[in-house]
């Protein structure tokens, strides 16, 4: 038997696939073939396959190093052309898509795996009530904010915004008085511009699309943090659509904007930089609740007709609890936000303090967006972003017209 683990981002190129010819092929022996995603492989990982090959005679797992570009697009393929890979490292939000092709199974959860995860992190993976996938990757989104602009700005440096209206006036303060761009709104035809929206609902109390299916995008909560967007744009990078999150929290390391929104990784790279710098939950809307944040993970995916869908799921399960998930996501300068709560956890904030704002943004957080055609959704989701901050259309107008659009995609 051969159950092939395969990771990465998917352009996605669906067809029909024919289980026979995999699972004839994958009979004749008991190797798992891990095609696994990016540069090397973590040294964590090679630890717990060897302890899930020492509890399973007679299986091995033989990791294959393939780029993240090249990753999701070779499951696809293979899937379309009859030969499943068995798993697959996907990101979560193009699950939806995989199943309504029929090219994955469920991977329901009891309720004890459910409770371990931290608030919304199921959801992520959830649909019609089922699990289609078992969490590896998660990350959240705080702001970070340049103390020595807030100080020539007037502004007091120990006191980030705690609401929409605070970040508004304070980027434009910064604006006014320093002549650098108060906030870092990235708004270029990529992924991150479509999540960097959501972190906004999300801290609205917002949301695109219930767990019913039903499309939610145009209500007061939506429209509030699209007209942040628009009101906030005089004071941030000019020409947001020429850039992406990297490239701004790029421009932020260099000194030159006030605030951005951006994932843990940037504090790692802080630290070793001369810039007063501070870490802080992302400010809230005028409708919140609570703390939150958009919650991205990535997944593995079980493929249909592997002929080892059941050893699969095994193995996915065991690489992803407890101990060996909590030893790969909290090593130093990972930048994956922990997926559960431990008294691990609590030691690794303990010595890392601005890990906090990170994980207290979950409790009010939200999903990906589950589509069909995800990509049809981000790119709408998208257009509407840019349409507004190049004032091409006004926030109620633009939201109307992705609402509508979005419909075709769920």
């Amino acid at each position: 038997m051969t159950i092939q683990f395969k990771t990465g981002l998917m352009a996605l190129a669906l067809l029909g696939s024919t289980a026979l010819g995999a699972m004839t092929a994958q009979a004749a022996n008991q190797e798992i073939s891990w095609i696994y995603c990016g540069d090397k492989i973590d040294p964590i990982h090679e630890k717990y396959i060897k302890e899930w090959e020492g509890k399973n005679a007679g299986w091995s797992v033989k990791p294959e190093v393939v780029g993240w570009e090249q990753c999701q697009d070779k499951a696809t393929t293979l899937a379309a052309a009859g030969t499943p890979v068995a798993m697959a490292y996907v990101g979560s939000r193009t699950l939806k898509e995989f199943a309504e092709n029929d090219l994955i199974v469920p991977v329901p959860m009891s309720d004890d795996e459910k409770k371990s995860y931290y608030p919304g992190i199921v959801s992520t993976v959830t649909f019609d009530d089922t699990q289609w996938g078992v969490p590896i990757a998660f990350s959240t989104k705080a702001l970070y904010w340049n103390k020595a602009l807030f100080k020539q700005a007037g502004l007091d440096p120990e006191k980030p915004p705690q609401t929409w209206a605070e970040e508004i006036a304070f980027a434009k303060a910064i604006k006014e008085k320093t002549g650098i761009p108060g906030y870092g709104l990235p708004a270029k035809t990529f992924d991150n511009t479509m999540h960097q929206f959501m972190h906004w609902v999300y801290t609205n109390n917002g949301t695109i699309i219930d767990d019913k299916g039903n499309i939610k995008a145009d209500s007061p909560e939506v429209l509030a943090a699209l007209q942040a967007y628009k009101d906030i744009t005089p004071y941030s990078v000019e020409g947001a659509t020429a850039y992406e999150q990297n490239e701004i929290r790029a421009i932020f390391l260099d000194g030159k904007v006030g605030m951005i929104q951006a994932g843990s990784g940037a504090a790692y790279r802080l630290k070793d930089t001369k810039l007063e710098w501070g870490v802080a939950p992302l400010p809230l809307g005028p409708s919140a609740k609570g703390q939150g944040t958009l919650l991205i993970t990535d997944s593995l995916a079980i493929f249909k007709g592997s002929g080892v869908e059941e050893k699969a799921t095994e193995f996915a399960k065991f690489i992803t609890s407890a101990g060996p998930q909590g030893e790969y996501e909290l090593q130093g300068g990972a930048g994956l936000t922990p997926l559960r709560p431990s008294a691990q956890v609590d030691e690794f904030v303990k010595k890392e303090p601005f890990w906090k704002p990170f994980i207290d943004g979950i409790a009010y957080g939200g999903p990906e967006p589950l589509f069909k055609d995800y990509k049809g959704f981000q790119n709408s989701m998208i257009e509407m972003v840019q349409s507004v901050v190049t004032g091409k259309a006004e926030p109620a107008d633009a939201l109307k017209k992705a609402a509508t659009d979005i419909e075709a995609f769920k």
